[in-house]
């Protein structure tokens, strides 16, 4: 358990169901549990626990990753989500403000989370762009809807290149056809871009 924990960036966020391959429920439940008590891990909600980052600026533990908390959510519950367009923004770098929320679409039932001063929304909807294979083809879709055809221009691109690596880039253009017309073209000309 510890090992895997340790396998991953900090900021991780899971439940036990990350762990049932180890054992069962009971054996799963105390390890988190002491886990916890001696501070390896951090209880961020009920049964569901993060790896904390940490500031070496401040000296101190950092707040729970919102976006990796939803995605450990979404495991638990069996949801599909896709960050909203706005968390997707937020997500790439695209946006310099500190949100106070994030907002996810799901096909899970609309439920809000509080998370220290901040919160983690979930949204009822029918994601029209879902079956994604890959985790960043939503969000470069969600950011590019956010921001606009006419906004997105070679500043952007080049942000949008940076935040993701360029073998992703191929992918990302088989798996976001069912995206609108020019979200599509603008992924397929970064993905040239990137790996001439």
């Amino acid at each position: 358990m510890v090992s895997r924990i340790y396998g991953q960036k900090r900021g991780w966020a899971f439940s036990k169901n990350d762990f049932m391959d180890l054992g069962g429920d009971d054996l799963v439940r105390k390890g988190l549990s002491s886990l916890a008590s001696r501070g390896t891990i951090r209880r961020v909600l009920r049964g569901l626990y993060d790896y904390p980052r940490f500031s070496t600026l401040l000296k101190e533990s950092m707040g729970p990753d919102l976006d990796q908390v939803a995605r450990a959510l979404a495991r638990r519950s069996g949801w599909r989500i896709q960050p909203s367009e706005n968390t997707a923004l937020n997500l790439l770098g695209l946006s310099t403000q500190v949100p106070a929320r994030a907002v996810y679409l799901s096909d899970g039932p609309s439920k809000t989370y509080e998370i220290g001063n901040r919160q983690l929304i979930f949204k009822k909807r029918a994601l029209k762009e879902s079956g994604f294979k890959h985790r960043e083809s939503a969000l470069v879709v969600q950011a590019l809807k956010a921001l606009g055809k006419e906004r997105i221009d070679p500043g952007v691109r080049d942000k949008l290149a940076e935040a993701i690596p360029a073998t992703t880039w191929k992918k990302m253009v088989r798996d976001a056809k069912t995206a609108p017309a020019w979200v599509h073209e603008i992924i397929r000309t970064i993905a040239e871009e990137v790996n001439p």
